[in-house]
């Protein structure tokens, strides 16, 4: 059924644009698309792991320092949106240089911070151009790779990310320890200056886009499919970051293993998030349906397991390493939407980021409610696990809403 209603989706026709002679390889453009998101990745989970040692600086809880996490959060689901309508008849070179320099201004900015409020500030501001970046270096990838592997452009761009956590987290968070967290913020500015500059360098300039219109773009916000996917996105995925957020304070308070544990697991949990990556962008494409699922099945059970096993380290990394392989769930959902969202596939892509985040400030968010309630650091898991299971209910109705147009096709034709 799934394989079925997936290939039904994907009517969606897409224009490959070739490079020119001349032109860099698109292995080395999509290398430097993938490096911002990397930057981005580095920067976004950097901001968990380094969270015991920012709360303490400033003198506040850990639950409120989660404040920052979701302030991110919430900058990606504004910017998103905001930068995509407002600046689509940008070339897309254009709009991926300007935010990687813009994201170096925020990191910054982030790095200064002197208290819980112009760290929240500077997070946020931070925030503004991720999901904009990321839908639009995977549209840029895909657009010229063109419709047969477009899951795996997408995968590739993505691929960034996930490395972001086997290599940037783990290396940022043993800097934060060693030299101080705002040493991490400093470094991830300079490596976004990098990228602007190496895309400006390789990626090719396509022109602006003179049809783009922000009217156009905004029905993607009125499309049932389109919504149903970001909704999708945004519960599901809440679970990853509940128990992710709060992963190196647990850690430290149910464990009496060194703080280098710490290090080792993130490692542990970016070789997952990895092996998701690849795994999803081989075995997507035709299937996104089917492949959605079961990355939403194994974060919840990974999620619960990680409940189970809190104050055991070695069942806490393993849990995580599971929950990272159940994060290649974005790859069908992006891909997805390219197949529903018409005319307005950057909009839509960028949205696909701002679920995402709405699903890091909601599980951030719900985990410590858990938290101050006094349920204790395991809550984190359960309230992954609820949060999947949400993202089940939904996936449930995306198929039944996909499902409906052909019933009703074969009614009319019989």
């Amino acid at each position: 059924m799934g394989n079925q209603t997936d290939k039904m989706a994907s009517n969606t026709a897409d224009t490959n644009h070739s490079l020119n002679e001349g032109e860099y390889s698109l292995a080395t453009i999509t290398f430097w698309l993938a490096f911002g998101t990397f930057v981005i990745g580095c920067s976004e989970f950097a901001a968990m792991g380094l969270l015991p040692y920012f709360a303490e600086d400033f003198g506040i809880t850990e639950h409120i320092a989660g404040y920052a996490i979701s302030a991110y959060a919430i900058g990606v689901v504004v910017g998103a949106p905001l930068i995509t309508i407002f600046f689509s008849r940008l070339a897309r070179r254009t709009m991926l240089i300007s935010m990687m320099v813009f994201y170096a201004v925020g990191n910054l900015f982030t790095a200064l911070a002197w208290s819980e409020w112009t760290m929240n500030i500077a997070r946020f501001i931070a925030g503004l151009p991720h999901g904009a970046y990321f839908g639009i270096a995977m549209l840029f990838a895909a657009d010229i790779a063109g419709k047969n592997k477009r899951a795996q452009a997408v995968s590739n761009v993505i691929l960034g990310l996930a490395i972001a956590n086997i290599i940037g987290v783990p290396s940022i968070s043993g800097i934060g320890q060693v030299f101080g967290w705002r040493t991490g913020f400093f470094m991830i500015s300079a490596f976004a200056l990098i990228t602007a500059l190496m895309v400006w360098k390789t990626a090719p300039y396509r022109g602006p886009n003179p049809d783009a219109k922000p009217l156009t773009e905004l029905k993607a916000l009125k499309n049932k499919d389109v919504l149903l996917v970001l909704l999708m996105g945004a519960i599901g995925f809440g679970g990853m970051f509940s128990v992710y957020s709060y992963f190196s304070a647990s850690y430290l308070s149910t464990t009496t293993t060194p703080e280098w544990g710490i290090s080792a697991t993130l490692l542990i949990y970016g070789i997952g998030v990895t092996l998701g990556n690849i795994i999803a962008g081989r075995y997507s494409e035709g299937r996104l349906l089917t492949s959605a699922i079961m990355f939403q099945l194994l974060l919840g059970l990974s999620a619960a397991a990680y409940a189970a096993s809190m104050g055991n380290p070695y069942l806490m990394a393993t849990s995580l390493f599971f929950i990272g392989i159940g994060g290649g769930m974005v790859v069908p959902l992006q891909t997805r939407l390219m197949d529903v969202a018409g005319d307005a596939q950057t909009l839509a892509g960028a949205m696909n980021h701002a679920a995402f985040n709405t699903a890091n400030a909601l599980g951030p968010w719900l985990a410590g409610m858990a938290l101050s309630a006094g349920y204790g650091y395991s809550s984190t898991g359960w309230v992954g696990l609820a949060l999947a299971l949400c993202g089940v209910l939904v996936w449930l109705t995306i198929v039944m809403s996909a499902r409906k147009p052909k019933v009703q096709k074969e009614a009319v034709s019989g």
